[in-house]
């Protein structure tokens, strides 16, 4: 045999082994699956209340002596500038509502029947309110607490879309 005979041979012998080696997908017990939707519930929970309290706190700050001059070093934000942060505010408390309500369709939905596999529909919906998030949450800045709650929450929605076979969202 000719070297690059060998090497062929050893590569194929080699993907067969890994292929043999490699267990099919099984899916997972529903009890696991209900685990992966009860982290998403409790990650969409957790990261809603940060920006709540976030939102709170900044209000208290801005009406401290300590808020104002602040403010006053950096200049009073234009009306423009106040319009845009409101909308971007918004625009992430609308998709946190629709993700919120996809989790809750899906938990209700998934309770309801034995087949887990069945509630595939309401995942891919959660799983598009997901990608809404994750684009607003990479456009904006809310800083390293934010980004570690989402990160978790993502982590979360991945693991439930691999579950049930669909491609996860993007890092």
């Amino acid at each position: 045999m000719t070297l690059p005979s060998r090497r062929s041979l050893a590569i194929s012998v080699f993907i067969v082994s890994a292929a043999i080696a490699t267990p099919s997908a099984q899916p997972l017990p529903k009890a696991r699956v209900a685990d992966l939707i009860k982290k998403v519930e409790n990650g969409v929970d957790e990261f809603r209340g940060y920006l709540e309290k976030r939102g709170e706190n900044a209000k208290a700050r801005g009406s401290t002596p300590q808020g104002e001059s602040r403010r006053a070093r950096r200049g009073t934000p234009t009306e423009t500038q106040k319009e845009v942060a409101k909308e971007r505010k918004d625009e992430l408390d609308d998709a946190l509502g629709d993700l919120n309500r996809s989790t809750n369709r899906l938990r209700r939905q998934f309770d309801a029947t034995d087949k887990w596999q069945e509630t595939r529909v309401q995942v891919e919906q959660m799983l598009d309110d997901g990608r809404k998030i994750n684009q607003i949450v990479a456009r904006g800045s809310y800083g390293t607490e934010a980004a570690r709650l989402w990160g978790v929450l993502r982590t979360g929605i991945n693991d439930l879309a691999r579950a049930y076979g669909l491609q996860p969202l993007a890092p």
